[in-house]
Order: C-alpha cells, then sequence, then structure tokens
C-alpha cells in the first residue's frame, strides 16, 4: 500500500507536536510538506489565499494555523482541489471539511 502524502499547515510551531506524532506512530503516512506560516497577521485578512501555496500535492491536508481566515481559504482551496482537510476543533462553514471536536 503507498504511504498517504500529508501537507501540514501550522503558524509559530502549533503542530511540532502532532508532526512527531504522526512521524513516530503513523504507519503509512508520509508529511510530504510543512507549511509554517510565522508572521503577524492583521485581525482581518482579505486575501489568504497570498499567504499559502500556489499547488498543494497531498491526499490529506492538516490544519493547525491558528488564524481563522487562514483556515478559512485553506479549507476552500482544498475543496477546490479535491484534498481533504482535518481542522480539529474549528468551526468552518466548508463543505468536505472535518472538524473533530478537540
Amino acid at each position: 500500500m503507498a504511504e498517504q502524502k500529508i501537507v501540514v499547515f501550522e503558524q509559530f510551531g502549533s503542530a511540532e507536536h502532532k508532526i512527531r506524532g504522526i512521524r513516530q506512530y503513523g504507519s503509512g503516512l508520509l508529511i510530504k510538506q510543512v507549511v509554517s506560516i510565522d508572521q503577524s497577521l492583521p485581525l482581518v485578512v482579505d486575501e489568504p489565499e497570498s499567504y499559502l501555496p500556489d499547488e498543494i500535492d497531498a491526499d490529506l491536508v492538516l490544519d493547525f494555523l491558528k488564524h481563522p481566515d487562514l483556515s478559512f481559504g485553506l479549507a476552500n482551496k482544498c475543496l477546490a482541489l479535491g484534498i481533504p482537510v482535518v481542522a480539529s476543533g474549528k468551526k468552518i462553514p466548508v463543505s468536505g471539511l472535518i472538524a473533530p471536536p478537540t
């Protein structure tokens, strides 16, 4: 069975612990890329896509972003690309987003 390619989005190291866990215990999972947005952001981000990569090559995206506008933009981008997103504990009204409670 092929490894599942995962791309992780984080801000200021917010996913470090989860990444370590996936690498240690995630049999069949490959963290292909970590996209870290480590800059101060305004309260409202009008163009979240300007902070996101143009292409996302993944079977699954994990969203550990803190800013809700970035998470919303990421969810919409992944929906358009047909990539499922797990955004634990978030309330983002985008079809196809998996947001389990924390």
